[in-house]
């Protein structure tokens, strides 16, 4: 045997009794479930989990929620609570995301259809103002026509925010003045 070759081999007996030293790694403190613990100022082991965590075998991609369909066809209507706030959080995302191509308005005339020279629909159009709630979040998650998809820049929930808040605009838009109060017919012009 050359004497490389017993060098090489001497390296091994010493590699293995190196990896063999380290039982930290097997011998680590550990709490057992609801066990107190001094380390953290709750006193709990057990953490509370991060935020919009979804528990193993609840998410269902297919739902109303994230598909914007019920059995293959568009959701009528909105699968959240609509309130105030959420119209509020529609709105900034709509600002944020939406009225560069549509305007604050939803005509069509945002800076970047002027600028761009590219034609957007008006969200005011019979057609979109009679398409399902559904519809829009449904364009927003998939894009349409020259319309990229925002799915990967905006999350379900704002997507149904931003929905939400078409509605509103459109009725803003297209009121018929006898469901309004009396009060409310008086400010008009």
């Amino acid at each position: 045997m050359s004497k490389s070759t017993i060098i090489r081999l001497a390296w091994l007996p010493l590699c293995l009794l190196l990896v063999a030293c380290h039982t930290d790694m097997y011998d680590q403190p550990r709490y057992s479930a609801n066990q107190p613990s001094d380390f953290f100022e709750d006193g709990r082991s057990m953490r509370p989990p991060p935020p919009n965590t979804v528990a193993m075998g609840t998410f269902d991609p297919n739902s109303a929620m994230f598909s914007g369909r019920l059995e293959g066809d568009l959701v009528a209507e909105l699968p959240m609570e609509l309130t105030a706030e959420l119209l509020a959080h529609g709105q900034t995302r709509y600002n944020a995301f939406c009225a560069p191509c549509h305007g604050l308005t939803g005509a069509g005339n945002g800076v970047a259809a002027y600028r761009g020279g590219m034609q957007v629909p008006t969200l005011h159009d019979e057609r979109l103002r009679t398409a399902p709630i559904g519809y829009y979040f449904d364009v927003i998650t998939n894009g349409v026509n020259r319309m990229y998809s925002y799915a990967h820049r905006i999350p379900p929930e704002d997507r149904w925010a931003i929905a939400a808040y078409t509605r509103a605009l459109q009725l803003s838009q297209y009121t018929v003045a006898e469901a309004l109060h009396a009060e409310e017919l008086a400010e008009l012009p």
